[in-house]
């Protein structure tokens, strides 16, 4: 008698090598197209100044990238990482304020517990929404408000001035360059590492691929599901550290609407929002040429409005691409 094992799918996620390559040569050829336009729109635009800048803004929406990268992978959608980013922050001010000043205990523990409340927060989105079967865009839309109700408690809806404590983050490295950038891409090597060479990075595409199958060959996809979420609540804590490094406090508004920039990001770097697909790679091209676009439309004088247009128009024309080109490729596996 012959018996079959079932298996876990392909780790990439993104179909073949060729294909891959072609996706990062049209996102390259995306950037580029927009970086020459603006240097021609702009005489300031095509200068280290610039490039430094939108490097060392871009840390925590390329952080939180990542982590929504698997998110939507496994076809969910995580809408509270605005929110956790600003709790997180501010829990780490608070201690920063209240312990280091006045009990002398080591920063790097404040900075701990901030890690370790967007950790949790991403955890309990993903266990409530494993648990009782909900989509995680309702459970995170409810933690979206739960949670910054929290960050307004525990600042007492006031901004954190914490000064220079944790402001080695964004103290400048090479070039001016900061550290919170050089975290960044190192994240990003290795979100897209764990997707595309370990058996968890096969899971995550395989969840999001068929669900019911990986359940048919032995593996649980809940567990997997809960370490997703939880992950990216993390990431979204180191994002509030990034930015209250930069801003030298913390904010209860800040992050707000960050999360629809994160899922932009990502979706323009061709991630599917049906699940199955994506690449971490990919996805900080996203950020870049969300980064460049902002930037850039700011440079020539671009209006609030504007600008709001523009980058809407941009993410859905980068939907209807991304479409079009999974339909083809699905008809030549037909």
């Amino acid at each position: 008698m012959t018996t079959t094992t079932a298996s876990a799918p392909p780790a990439s996620g993104a179909g073949s090598l060729k294909g891959q390559l072609g996706t990062y040569i049209g996102l390259a050829v995306v950037l580029l197209g927009m970086i020459a336009l603006f240097g021609s729109l702009s005489e300031y635009f095509l200068t280290v100044e610039t490039f430094v800048t939108i490097a060392n803004e871009i840390p925590a929406l390329a952080v939180m990238a990542v982590g929504m990268t698997f998110v939507l992978i496994i076809a969910g959608i995580d809408l509270s990482v605005g929110s956790v980013l600003a709790l997180s922050a501010a829990v780490a001010a608070a201690a920063i304020l209240q312990w280091h000043l006045q009990w002398h205990l080591p920063v790097p523990l404040a900075a701990l517990l901030g890690l370790a409340t967007g950790l949790i927060c991403g955890a309990i989105t993903g266990a409530v929404s494993v648990a009782w079967r909900l989509p995680s865009f309702i459970v995170s839309l409810g933690m979206l408000e739960a949670v910054r109700g929290g960050a307004y408690l525990v600042t007492d809806s006031r901004t954190q001035y914490v000064g220079d404590a944790i402001s080695g983050l964004a103290a400048p490295w090479i070039g001016g360059i900061s550290a919170a950038f050089v975290l960044a891409v190192v994240l990003v090597i290795v979100g897209q590492l764990v997707l595309s060479r370990t058996v968890f990075g096969r899971y995550v595409v395989g969840i999001g691929t068929n669900e019911e199958a990986m359940r048919l060959a032995g593996i649980d996809p809940r567990p997997i599901r809960i370490v997703v979420f939880a992950v990216t609540g993390l990431l979204a804590g180191l994002a509030g550290l990034m930015q209250s490094a930069r801003l030298e406090a913390a904010d209860p508004n800040s992050g707000v609407g960050i999360e629809l920039q994160v899922i932009a990001a990502v979706v323009i770097g061709g991630t599917s929002l049906m699940g199955g697909r994506g690449s971490v790679v990919n996805t900080f091209f996203g950020v870049l040429i969300i980064a460049v676009l902002e930037a850039g439309l700011a440079q020539v004088g671009a209006s609030e409005p504007s600008k709001r247009i523009i980058t809407g128009a941009v993410i859905v024309v980068a939907v209807i691409i991304d479409t079009l080109r999974q339909r083809r490729a699905d008809r030549r596996l037909a």
